[in-house]
């Protein structure tokens, strides 16, 4: 899809360096970019949904199995 936008030139002119480094056009580095940002939205969305579902929850390690596998870890094997 074809759109315009407006964006400052500083940073018009730092993505134009960036795509013809990258050997590639200013739409496919747009496209990208967008395309790294919703990602991370869905990530901090999906971390939030969790969170609200197991932030209540004691996520705590019990203290004899954290200390089971302490003595775990120092056994020769």
């Amino acid at each position: 899809m074809k759109i315009a936008v407006s964006i400052p030139d500083t940073i018009f002119e730092a993505a134009d360096r960036l795509a013809a480094r990258r050997k590639i056009s200013r739409s496919e580095l747009y496209a990208e970019a967008l395309s790294r940002i919703l990602d991370a939205e869905d990530a901090d969305d999906i971390t939030a949904r969790l969170d609200a579902v197991y932030g209540d929850i004691d996520s705590g390690l019990d203290a004899d199995l954290g200390s089971a596998q302490a003595d775990a870890v120092r056994e020769d094997w």
